[in-house]
This record gives structure tokens, C-alpha cells and sequence, in this order.
């Protein structure tokens, strides 16, 4: 069984796409040194990543959409 389950992590993020990067981002920062937000049997980080957003630790913004000519309308 996959840990965290799909239907958690959906209801976290808008899309799968964003779910996946997000996850990929700051599975990239754990990998690197930035410490780990929640205790995990993994040491895969990505998986600790999406326990991190299933925990709540960790969230995402959606960016205002602009029209390409650098105004907001």
C-alpha cells in the first residue's frame, strides 16, 4: 500500500500535476540538507515530502495569472 494514500494527498493540492511538483521541490530540498518536518520510516524523499503535505507542514500558492504583457487586468 502506497504511504501517504493518493485520496489524502488530493484532497491537499488542486491537480496531480501540482502534486507532483511540489513533491519533486521539496523532496529536491530534503536531499540536499534542509531539514525533514515530520518523523518517517522512509528515507526516500520524496515520500517524506508527500508526508510533509499530507501533515500539513508544507502548502503551495497559485500565482495570479498575468496576460503576458507584465499587467494584472
Amino acid at each position: 500500500m502506497i504511504r501517504p494514500s493518493l485520496d489524502q494527498l488530493s484532497e491537499k493540492v488542486d491537480s496531480k500535476y501540482t502534486l507532483v511538483i511540489l513533491g519533486a521541490r521539496r523532496g529536491r530540498d530534503i536531499q540536499a540538507g534542509k531539514p525533514k518536518m515530520v518523523d518517517s520510516r522512509s528515507n526516500k524523499p520524496v515520500t517524506i515530502a508527500l508526508e510533509e503535505l499530507v501533515a500539513g507542514k508544507i502548502f503551495f500558492e497559485r500565482a495570479k495569472q498575468t496576460t503576458g504583457y507584465g499587467r494584472d487586468y
